[in-house]
Formats: structure tokens, sequence, C-alpha cells
């Protein structure tokens, strides 16, 4: 009864050991399978980066500076930003506020927003994704949200463009009362 009772233990065992080898390949093989549709999707990412929102990829804006300096820098599109810095003075709790920045393209050749960023969620830019030719204006409005902010408030701005250096910082700045 006991030789039968360790022979019936021994099948048991080597029962649920084939299991369990059987579990760790299933789950080395979803690993595996995992990771590949990771990776897959990561690279069909970085191939569309800047083109989901209509954005110009970064691949498309050229900026002829050289390593060793000699580039022609009469040719490379130039921001001219009048203000740079917006105060909306004192604003109540939940307001909206906007101000459009302005700047003319002093350079040489076409001038390419390629993104604008805002330091905060409460703040969105709007630009136009047009090239600004040489000599024309283009503008860059913000719009800021003091809905469940409260005190001083200073926003940064962010614009990346073809030129050089290839970000220029905005700044916007408020009081907000209850």
């Amino acid at each position: 009864m006991i030789i039968l009772n360790k022979f019936v233990i021994q099948k048991i065992k080597l029962y649920f050991y084939e299991k369990l080898l059987n579990m760790k390949h299933l789950n080395i093989i979803l690993i595996v399978i995992l990771i590949t549709i990771l990776s897959i999707s990561c690279n069909e990412d970085k191939k569309n980066e800047g083109n989901a929102d209509g954005q110009i990829s970064t691949e498309d804006v050229q900026n002829p500076i050289t390593a060793d300096g000699d580039a022609d820098m009469s040719k490379l599109p130039e921001f001219d930003f009048p203000v740079k810095e917006y105060n909306f003075g004192t604003v109540i709790q939940g307001e909206k506020v906007s101000y459009t920045f302005t700047f003319t393209n002093t350079g040489g050749s076409e001038l390419i927003i390629n993104n604008v960023k805002a330091s905060c969620g409460c703040t969105s830019p709007k630009y136009s994704k047009e090239p600004v030719k040489p000599r024309e204006k283009g503008s860059i409005e913000v719009i800021f949200d003091s809905h469940g902010r409260n005190g001083e408030q200073n926003k940064t701005i962010k614009v990346f463009a073809n030129t050089q250096p290839k970000a220029q910082e905005l700044r916007i700045l408020c009081n907000i009362v209850s």
C-alpha cells in the first residue's frame, strides 16, 4: 500500500512538473511576442513623429550651420519678436485670456515653425504651419486658462523653428485672484 502511494505521488509530481515546464515555455513565448509588438509600434511612432497633428518633421527643417562655423548667417531665417514677454496683469480665477505674439522673419530664407510647446497644460499655443517668407510677419496666439490656479503665474512658451538657435522662448505673466 505504501509503495502504491509513493508511485501515485511520483506520478502526480511528474504530471505537475511537466505542466509547470509547459507554462514556463508559454510565458517565455508570450513575453517575446509582447516585446516584438512593442518594438514595432515604437518604431512606427518614430516614423510618424511630428506628423500626427500636421506638424513638420524635424527631418524637413534644414539648418545650414556647419561644424566649422563657415555658414552664411544672412541666409538663415531669423525671428524678430518685438514683445517676448506679456503680462496680463490681474486675472479673475476661471477666466481665459489670450495674447498674440507677432514676429517678423528678418532672415534670408523661409522660417518654418516646427513646434510650439507651453510649460503647462493651462497654456495653449496656436500657430500657422505655413512657412513665413523673409521680411513677412507671423504670429503665435497663446491662450491661458486660469481655472484652478491662484496667485502669481509665470508660464513659458518655447517656439522651435529652422532658426539658429533653434528655439525662442516667450513668456506670459499674471496674478490670479478669486
